[in-house]
């Protein structure tokens, strides 16, 4: 771990410290991030452009849904199987491109992949832990979905920062991620509400710019939805699956950073809480004074 001390993310982080140092890794190694997300969010979005959900719109047959369904299986599959690389290689390059010169984009999407296994198996362990606080979420309606959700992804961010600076034990893994996430769980909390929030106002703007060019297709999504399977063809532009991979692309780095912030500020008030207080040496020093109790420096 001590590798790690030098890196530019490794702190006690308050708020205005984690907008900045988030913003000035995103700006120091933004051709990077950006061009892997970019090819990342494209492959993801052209898989995505093949699969209409229009063709199940009119149908009840339960049988015939699957049997539709499983027509999309394998676009499914690769949008799952990119989301987790793209996912490995851009929090692989944030942890280690600051302390190790040879770490690049490309050489990222390889020595990643040693993490594969443990983060699907402690991804399916948190789709379970997700539906239990959904469940939960439910009892207090809105309110409650919403915190279950945004409390499950912050621990979550934990997950590969975690595995990629202490090892890629799974049972180390989830014990150490419940336990660093709940440290200071309300700045935790706090923080990823705040980034969560920028990144979704910030996609839903560029998504509407991305749509005018096809915004009369889009509104007649809106003002006939009879029409939606026609007006829904513009999915499939290659200039729109183009311009969304781009919108997507400039705000995809920003949760991998988010993610090594939340984890070095635990580590960083870890390892402080562990260090013995220091002791003032003037206070234990003994002056030629001391041994006069008579002499009025004492008094």
């Amino acid at each position: 771990m001590d590798q790690f001390n030098s890196h530019p993310l490794y702190r006690k982080h308050d708020l205005d410290s984690v907008m900045t140092t988030l913003w000035l890794f995103y700006k120091n190694h933004f051709p990077a991030l950006f061009l892997a997300a970019f090819a990342g969010s494209l492959a993801i979005q052209f898989l995505t452009s093949t699969i209409d959900i229009s063709k199940i719109t009119g149908m009840t047959d339960p049988f015939e849904i699957m049997a539709q369904f499983k027509t999309w299986l394998w676009p499914i599959i690769g949008v799952i199987v990119i989301s987790f690389l793209l996912s490995l290689t851009l929090q692989y390059f944030v942890i280690f491109k600051p302390v190790n010169s040879e770490v690049n984009i490309f050489n990222s999407i390889y020595k990643s992949l040693w993490y594969l296994l443990p983060y699907i198996v402690i991804g399916i362990i948190f789709v379970f832990f997700m539906a239990i606080a959904m469940i939960a979420g439910l009892i207090v309606f809105i309110i409650g979905i919403l915190f279950s959700v945004l409390y499950v992804f912050m621990i979550s961010l934990f997950i590969l920062p975690l595995l990629m600076a202490e090892g890629n034990n799974i049972g180390n893994a989830l014990g150490r991620t419940f336990t660093l996430s709940h440290r200071h769980f309300g700045s935790n909390l706090g923080w990823t509400a705040i980034i969560m929030l920028i990144i979704i106002v910030g996609s839903i703007i560029l998504s509407s710019v991305v749509l005018i060019p096809f915004s009369g297709n889009f509104f007649k999504i809106l003002t006939d939805p009879s029409e939606a399977a026609e007006a829904m063809s513009f999915m499939s532009n290659p200039w729109y699956i183009i311009l969304s991979a781009l919108a997507n692309s400039l705000f995809a780095p920003l949760t991998p950073i988010l993610g090594a912030i939340l984890y070095f500020n635990a580590r960083a008030r870890e390892e402080d809480a562990g260090k013995p207080a220091e002791v003032n040496s003037d206070q234990n020093r003994v002056t030629v004074g001391d041994l006069y109790p008579g002499n009025p420096e004492n008094k």
